[in-house]
This record gives structure tokens, sequence and C-alpha cells, in this order.
């Protein structure tokens, strides 16, 4: 998607020169994978560059996605052309202070961070789980709650509406609760494609600038604008995103979706797209017809009898509400025939833990 994503970026660089904003905030997850493809480095580089050019300050931290060390790699060196890229965490969070005609504003970056990243740098303070570390991480920070405080960081709150794009949690376990935040004026969060307020608006998702599963076809993408004025307040508008292409579920009989007058007057031809055919019968070759007309169908499945039938027998239970050792013992068991021992499930346990914090 390097085209649908140089033209994003151009489009975010043209808010930018309309909204004329005092900081550009980039809420981690720049890359898909934590060695990201040369030209997805090419493409960041320029987008940097020409931020740059603007002579206002960028405050970029990095995600799940990301590998921190790669993301901030000569961050000091940057830092002299306003991009700052929070480092390796470290224990200490040092804030950037900006300021206007009512007075400081300390912009704090806390990239993505895991208990186990946490621990070491608390020895004293029992830290079980992701809330545990980020409080603890915002601790650290002494806040001066007298002035206007911004952070961005990169987690799951409590409550947010995901999207199919975002990795699972089984059991939530990396649930954060808003209460950590409440030192803030503003928490500029990444982690959520959707965009969506936490709390008000005063903890935000801004949300991704593209959609990159059907599960998100129905959202506006945007630019979050927060404007703080003096303490205690502030101001939130959103200006929408058009993309080069949008993405599409359509629904309906072979016939009617390749009727010209169904699409010849819409964007769906060139549009990423989501096909469900209601026909009982499966259409031979039915990609490879859709797609003379549909360039860039990405998928096709079907809603008839037969496979209405096949989900009700197949069933669907909520993983997020169950534990990892709750499933892992119910396949187990479908596996071999008999439960896990004690000795087993005692084991497992503590290997889940281990490879969730990232120590092994």
């Amino acid at each position: 998607m390097l085209e649908d994503q140089a033209h994003i970026l151009k489009k975010i660089l043209a808010v930018v020169d309309e909204e004329k904003p005092d900081g550009v905030l980039i809420a981690g997850d720049v890359y898909d994978k934590s060695v990201p493809s040369t030209e997805a480095v090419q493409l960041f580089d320029d987008f940097l560059v020409r931020l740059a050019e603007r002579k206002l300050p960028v405050f970029i931290i990095s995600g799940n996605h990301d590998s921190p060390e790669r993301l901030s790699f000569a961050n000091r060196l940057i830092d002299a052309a306003g991009i700052h890229l929070a480092p390796v965490y470290n224990g200490v969070v040092e804030p950037i202070t900006l300021s206007d005609e009512y007075g400081p504003v300390n912009v704090y970056m806390l990239p993505f961070i895991k208990p186990a990243h946490v621990r070491g740098f608390f020895p004293d303070t029992e830290i079980t789980g992701y809330s545990d570390a980020v409080a603890a991480a915002i601790g650290r920070m002494n806040i001066d709650k007298t002035q206007r405080n911004v952070l961005i960081t990169h987690q799951f709150v409590t409550g947010a509406q995901r999207s199919d794009s975002e990795e699972l949690s089984v059991g939530g376990t990396d649930n954060i609760g808003a209460e950590v935040f409440c030192d803030f004026d503003y928490v500029a969060l990444g982690h959520i494609h959707g965009p969506q307020n936490m709390d008000s608006g005063r903890i935000r998702y801004c949300g991704s600038p593209l959609k990159y599963s059907f599960s998100e076809a129905a959202q506006q993408k945007s630019v979050t604008v927060a404007e703080l004025k003096e303490k205690g307040t502030l101001e939130i508008h959103t200006v929408p995103l058009i993309p080069r292409r949008d993405m599409v579920e359509l629904k309906g009989s072979y016939q009617q979706l390749t009727l010209r007058e169904f699409y010849e007057n819409t964007t769906y031809q060139e549009d990423y797209t989501h096909i469900t055919l209601t026909d009982e019968e499966d259409i031979p070759d039915a990609v490879a017809k859709l797609r003379a007309v549909y360039h860039n169908l990405m998928k096709l499945d079907y809603d008839n009898t037969r496979t209405r039938h096949s989900a009700a027998i197949g069933g669907a239970e909520n993983v997020e509400t169950r534990s990892p050792i709750d499933l892992f013992a119910e396949f187990y068991e479908l596996q071999n025939g008999l439960p896990m021992s004690a000795e087993q499930t005692e084991l497992v346990a503590s290997l889940i833990e281990k490879i969730w914090e990232g120590e092994e």
C-alpha cells in the first residue's frame, strides 16, 4: 500500500499547513513490523524531512509493532531539526516544554512498554500488569500539576473499541485503566485503529490514517487537532482524510454486483473490496470474473443457506473474555483426550507469563 500511504501522508502535510499547529504528535506503530521494508523507511524519512521543513516540533514514539531501538536511532542528532524521537524506555521520561501565551506545555513521550520492561527500573514496586507498569512510569515523571501536561503513549485503554487490525490480547491482559492518566490535560494515544475518545476527549485515539482491515470499512479516518488554552480548557476537532482508494464491503448476488448500473457511478472498481455473494450456488471462477470489474478485490465469501448452517454448527466464543491458560487447557484436552495435570498447568502458566512479557 505504498502508493496509498504516500498519498495520505501528503494529505496530512496539507492539514498541517492549513491548521498551523504548534507541534505534531505521532503516537507509535510507525511501521507494521520491527524490521520494516526499505521502501517504508524511505517513505517515512521523506515525510519527516517535509515536516522538518515546516520548522515545527514533531514528537514520535514507538508502538508495539515498532523496534524502539531502530526507530530512535540518532535521536539526539535529529533533535536539532525539531524531530523528537522517544528513546528506548530507561525508567526516566523527561518532558519537552513548549510555550504560548498561556504559559508552558510539557510534552511527555512514553513509548509502548510491557511490565517486563519496567520492573527492572522499579525493584521496590509491585508490577503485575500493564496498568501497574504505566502507573509506575508516570509516577517517576514528577509532573507539575499546575502546568499543562500532554502525554503521548501507546497502550490499550480499557473500553476502547478494537478492529481486526490490532493484535488480540487473550483475557484482556494488556488493559490499562484510564485513571492512570489523571495528571494529564491531554493524552494522545496510539495502538487502536478506530478514532475514539476515552474519558470525554481528554484521552483520545486519533486512529490510523488508513483502513487496514475490512472491520474498519465504515470508519472515517482523520487527523485529530487538540487545542489547549488556559489550564483546564481543551478543544478537539478532526479533519477528515480522504484515501486514494477506499475500503468497501459489498453484498448481493453475482448478477446484481456485475450490473453496470450498480458500480459505474462509484469508486468501487478501484477500491479495496470485500464482496459477499448471496447466490445459493457457488459461481465458477468467481474471483477472476469479479476482478474484471472490481480491480482490487481482496476478499470473497458467501452468505447463503449453506454458509449460515455451517456457522451455526461451528459457533464462536469471544476469546478476549477467557484467560490464556483456560484456552490452552481446552486445546490440550481436545488433542489428548484428558486434562492437564497440576504440574503441567503450573508449567504452562509460567511459560505464558514469560512469553507474554517478552522475557523469552
